[in-house]
């Protein structure tokens, strides 16, 4: 009899025990950011603050004895980029070259730096002006399209980072576009 009783309570527990239970969908969309930019525009400014040493002429061996490695046997030359190739060395180094001419240029408010990350006649502007940057963009485009393709973003994307860099980096009295409206820094 009391085996019975305690079976019985122990059905009543379970009967109890089992709750119902009603399965809705949100009156609002789930909101789920998954973002990888931080990462990938991490790796882009590094890849930006390495071609602009070679640029500025910060990246450069300080002039001291000549002193042959046997690890040159193996290895020429390290790129300061890694991934990037000669074709971006070589592209900052042209715009190294220039670099003192566009300076010139930015300071009379003849050429400006654009939200692209490219530089674009504002003023007047000669022949010479003109070779300028059509050279200086043309290397330019060289080094974000490679900078994009191996960070796997696009070359716009790297245009924009860029441009900051690069309006920071300008002397004042250079015209910078910003939200498409130019001032002089």
């Amino acid at each position: 009899m009391t085996g019975k009783i305690i079976v019985a309570g122990i059905c009543v527990l379970c009967a109890l025990g089992c709750a119902r239970v009603r399965v809705e969908a949100p009156k609002e969309a789930f909101k789920v950011d998954i973002s990888m930019r931080l990462d990938v525009y991490q790796h882009v400014a590094k890849d930006i603050d390495s071609i602009e040493s070679i640029v500025s002429g910060a990246g450069q061996k300080q002039a001291g004895p000549d002193i042959k490695s046997s690890l040159n046997i193996f290895v020429s030359e390290a790129y300061a980029q890694e991934g990037l190739g000669a074709d971006v060395e070589q592209a900052a180094l042209r715009r190294r070259d220039r670099r003192s001419q566009l300076a010139q240029y930015e300071s009379k408010g003849v050429i400006g730096e654009n939200g692209s990350g490219l530089v674009e006649v504002r003023g007047q502007a000669d022949a010479q002006a003109q070779a300028l940057v059509s050279s200086e963009n043309s290397d330019r485009m060289v080094i974000y399209t490679a900078v994009a393709q191996k960070n796997g973003t696009s070359v716009a994307d790297v245009q924009k980072l860029y441009a900051k860099r690069l309006q920071n980096d300008a002397p004042s009295g250079t015209p910078i576009e910003t939200g498409g409206v130019w001032a002089v820094k």
